[in-house]
């Protein structure tokens, strides 16, 4: 039986971004605009699958998502159906973990997962995951304390961790 995902295009103050997804939950939120290659982005990720652009059917996870992104110290409530290896997902798993407002770095990250020494590995986990802010691989900074890079752009990083603290220290 042939997979059917649907997606719809959002808006927010970090750019237009796109959700996706299976029966199961969200399998894509990412930042592009509909003039960018994520609808083909898609089509290579799920080549057997039926790609139907559904905004009516996806306007509250759209919406949700929206409202993440302006404040992502909320819960999110997003069910979602991540795809990747298994060590992906015990990465993505270990990401959603890390509340609001905290952050870890690639190698702390990696020994709590009980692999110290594959601080590069879990950076390419985080690198690999497309569901932005709600898999929240933005709280995962160098060994240093600086910020690495983001798949969306460092700029989209910084911000979210700005609103994860202010929302923090407003909510105290």
């Amino acid at each position: 039986m042939q997979e059917t995902i649907r997606y719809a295009w959002g808006t927010s103050s970090l750019g237009e971004f796109l959700c996706a997804a299976s029966a199961c939950g969200l399998v894509s939120l990412e930042f592009g605009n509909r003039e960018s290659s994520l609808a083909s982005l898609l089509q290579r990720r799920f080549p057997g699958a039926a790609l139907i652009e559904d905004p009516a059917t996806l306007q509250e996870a759209v919406e949700k998502a929206a409202s993440l992104i302006e404040h992502p110290a909320q819960n999110a409530r997003l069910p979602v159906d991540p795809r990747g290896s298994d060590f992906e997902r015990q990465v993505w798993c270990a990401l959603q973990e890390i509340p609001a407002g905290g952050t870890t770095s690639y190698g702390e990250l990696a020994s709590r997962l009980g692999v110290p020494g594959l601080a590069k590995d879990v950076g390419e986990a985080c690198a690999s995951n497309s569901i932005a802010v709600v898999i929240p691989c933005h709280r995962v900074l160098r060994k240093d304390g600086s910020l690495a890079g983001y798949r969306w752009g460092t700029w989209r990083k910084r911000t979210l961790l700005e609103r994860e603290c202010l929302e923090n220290f407003t909510l105290s």
